[in-house]
């Protein structure tokens, strides 16, 4: 692994490189295959229309808040979905019409939104929808048609509202045990500080969510506690296996997209293997999610978890096996195309899923958007 700290922040330099884009534009321009039906598929989701209308909020509500007011944090989860997805297609394909109206989604949440309220749900809201936007923003910061003060401001919407509760439910859990949230909780907002971090060429953020996986986090998001059993068949079992496999299933976009960003500055978590185990922790978790999920015959180990609140798992959860998400074709391409690693499970749920979707193609509830999708197109090799 190279050093774990980043001293200069490359752009673009989140979950994709200015390489990887190239790579995108020629192989859609040129019609190959996986790449043309990934563009397909982006091309055929309404949030990606350059006609898409965003709906920003004063106040992103999850959970209940104290004011009464009702949650609205759906809004947030499929506005972030469009700026990415219309990001991508300007990107990719010079589309202004797209890249204008993601400049416009991003514009009006930073004129408008002011904060993020709820119960401990508003962590959520803050980890899952931060690193998106983060993560559309850079792909646009140099578009021609984004004015630097707009820019500017974009940024400092996301450090005032999405930064300060990320940064505080990793800090404090809201005052609970260490591994009392589960690890999608975790894995969200790191995602949440690094993206931010890469964003606003801040290393001190970056550097903290990096060192927070890599050098035993107060929380879930711990390399050390992604995962509760390491097996002698290259597997490893994923913190929530034993809640449901809905969330099991959202541990592999999580964990890909925080190791790709870090990767991508230059601290290479993808292949992080602090223990010397058959696999790195991220393959390993994903092969036995994927081994679970796709075949409902198919018996993985499980081992007893236990958490700081007495919360004992016993068994592998069953209910939602069988969830769909993207995801999977980051883990494959990386793994398997790249490194030649074998990975039978995962190779397996990335072509059960292939092309991916994204927000808006898995459903209209928020598990839906809990990931930007679209691996066929943006990590094919």
């Amino acid at each position: 692994m190279a050093a774990n700290t980043v001293t200069l922040v490359k752009h673009p330099g989140m979950l994709h490189t200015a390489a990887d884009f190239t790579r995108m534009t020629t192989n859609v321009n040129a019609g190959r295959e996986p790449w043309l039906s990934g563009w397909n598929k982006l091309v055929a989701n309404s949030h990606s229309f350059p006609t898409y209308v965003p709906r920003p909020v004063d106040t992103i509500v999850r959970g209940k808040a104290a004011s009464g007011a009702h949650e609205n944090y759906i809004l947030a989860c499929r506005d972030a979905a469009a700026a990415y997805q219309e990001a991508l297609r300007w990107k990719i394909k010079g589309d202004v019409a797209c890249g204008n109206n993601a400049i416009k989604i991003m514009n009006a949440w930073a004129s408008v939104c002011k904060s993020i309220d709820g119960d401990s749900n508003q962590c959520l809201a803050a980890g899952l929808q931060g690193y998106q936007l983060a993560n559309a923003a850079e792909i646009m910061r140099n578009y021609s048609g984004w004015a630097p003060a707009d820019f500017t401001k974009f940024k400092n919407f996301l450090l005032n509202v999405y930064y300060p509760v990320s940064y505080d439910f990793l800090n404090r859990h809201n005052g609970t045990c260490d591994t009392h949230y589960w690890l999608n909780w975790d894995m969200s907002n790191i995602c949440t500080m690094l993206a931010i971090g890469i964003l606003c060429d801040d290393t001190a953020k970056i550097n903290y969510a990096i060192n927070y996986y890599v050098r035993n986090g107060p929380g879930n998001g711990y390399i050390g506690r992604i995962a509760t059993h390491i097996y002698s068949n290259g597997m490893a079992q994923p913190q929530e296996a034993g809640r449901d496999q809905g969330h099991a299933t959202m541990e592999v976009p999580l964990l890909g997209t925080f190791c790709i960003m870090a990767s991508n500055q230059g601290v290479n978590l993808m292949d992080y293997n602090p223990w010397n185990e058959i696999n790195p922790r991220l393959l390993a978790v994903s092969e036995y999610i994927a081994a679970y999920n796709i075949d409902t015959t198919k018996t993985v180990p499980y081992t007893t978890y236990n958490n700081c609140n007495n919360v004992n798992q016993t068994v592998i959860a069953a209910a939602g096996r069988g969830t769909i998400r993207p995801g999977w074709e980051l883990i494959y391409n990386y793994y398997v195309k790249q490194k030649g690693k074998s990975a039978p499970y995962s190779t397996q749920f990335a072509t059960l899923v292939r092309p991916e979707g994204g927000g808006g193609d898995y459903g209209i509830n928020s598990g839906g958007y809990d990931q930007l999708g679209f691996g066929t197109l943006t990590f094919s090799r």
